[in-house]
């Protein structure tokens, strides 16, 4: 049996927070797509911790935690996100597996990543420079190198076959950046991967699910930048809805029961692309602020809205959503009003669909307005607690997309999540 937790907008909803809440009632938790650019962060006594590639359940020291096929690996960020967690006394080594069809990223795809988007100008899409991006397009163009390839005494010889295919394009960008100290760092990392737990990704996983052990698969990323169906061409590289959780782990479709989606209680966005309820204004600062609206990989300050209806239900349509995890609710404990976007207005029509193209048309919010509940609800534990201008908020949004908010977490806390 898999369950899943995913993101339903652009990223940076919470999921590290609700993975590792959830984390206990399961016995191996698996990121089935992405790479170091996702940033998911846990509080453990009171410290800040951002993991880029380990699973959130690491700090559940019972627990398997696997790095699957459909992730793009950077060893040297793996390394490093050992060596922190190890300073709070987890044993990668005794429960972190990877996948050996995981990709790799190597010093080279992080060049290109650097050099196209700066080639782009005014068309950059907000990669992180993480090389995710080239990895993908060489896993799809079967050039790349993977985990199980570090087994093969030829390492070395494909590794070099590939920074020389990748250097006559860097040559065409004229880059021309000394990467030696990336190539030395990376060859350590490797070293060190070599020393973890590498599986056969699809019979271990499928093992465990005969066995009757329970999986939750952990997504990156937000829905709205699925390479397929969010808003391209600002996307990631990788399927980040629930279809994604089969090929990037090898389990059937039929052993996935529960998607769990996870959603601010407003929008937010790192990078270019569509953002319809973007707000350039006091309002969007004063979001920013309060939430402390700032990338965990990056650090670059999050643009950020009003809640968007018609994306949201979109997302549920995509990924089966059969549970809602809304987070950062209390980031709304000082507004006086709340507007929900409930309809895109385009070229005079209002629309209840996400187009096919967001930046080829003149597309306004159509907004629905709410009272907020002016009042602290961070230390709320129980429903029957909670505002009733909250509850009409969290009520309205189940009703339009047709999927329940079943959970409302209150602030950074593992204790301050309510269950409606």
């Amino acid at each position: 049996m898999v369950d899943v937790i995913l993101g339903l907008q652009w990223g940076d909803e919470g999921k590290g927070k609700i993975v590792d809440y959830f984390a206990p009632k399961y016995d191996i938790i698996a990121r089935f797509q992405g790479g170091p650019n996702a940033g998911h962060t846990l509080y453990m006594n009171g410290n800040k911790i951002v993991l880029h590639q380990i699973p959130s359940g690491i700090f559940h020291q019972d627990k398997i935690n696997i790095i699957g096929n459909g992730v793009v690996l950077d060893p040297v960020t793996l390394k490093r996100e050992c060596d922190s967690v190890a300073k709070y006394g987890i044993d990668v080594k005794k429960n972190l597996f990877i996948a050996e069809r995981t990709n790799l990223i190597v010093p080279t795809h992080r060049a290109l990543d650097k050099a196209s988007e700066k080639s782009k100008g005014d068309s950059k899409i907000g990669s992180t420079l993480k090389g995710i991006g080239p990895a993908y397009m060489d896993k799809t163009g079967r050039n790349a190198l993977r985990v199980g390839d570090l087994a093969d005494k030829t390492f070395t010889t494909q590794y070099i076959k590939l920074r020389l295919k990748h250097q006559k394009i860097l040559d065409s960008f004229h880059f021309d950046e000394d990467i030696s100290a990336w190539e030395e760092e990376f060859f350590e990392a490797v070293e060190f991967l070599r020393t973890l737990n590498i599986v056969n990704g699809e019979y271990f996983i499928n093992n465990k699910i005969s066995e009757g052990k329970k999986i939750l698969a952990e997504g990156a990323q937000g829905s709205m930048l699925d390479v397929d169906f969010g808003t391209f061409p600002f996307v990631t590289s990788s399927n980040t809805i629930s279809a994604g959780v089969c090929t990037g782990l090898g389990v059937p479709p039929r052993n996935i029961r529960d998607v769990l989606g996870v959603t601010k209680a407003y929008c937010t966005r790192v990078g270019g692309g569509p953002f319809p309820t973007e707000l350039n204004d006091e309002t969007g600062e004063e979001l920013r602020n309060i939430g402390n609206e700032f990338g965990a990989t990056t650090g670059r300050p999050r643009r950020c809205g009003w809640l968007d209806l018609i994306a949201l239900k979109y997302s549920c349509m995509l990924n089966g959503v059969t549970q809602i995890v809304m987070t950062k609710a209390d980031v709304l404990d000082t507004f006086q009003e709340l507007k929900v976007c409930t309809a895109y207005n385009i070229n005079g029509e209002e629309k209840h669909e996400v187009p096919f193209q967001m930046t080829r048309m003149n597309l306004q919010p159509v907004y629905t307005d709410f009272a907020g509940w002016k009042s602290n609800s961070s230390s709320i534990r129980h429903a029957a607690n909670l505002p009733v201008e909250m509850s009409n908020y969290i009520k309205f949004i189940d009703a339009y997309i047709q999927a329940p908010v079943k959970f409302v977490s209150n602030g950074p806390g593992r204790e301050q999540i309510i269950c409606l």
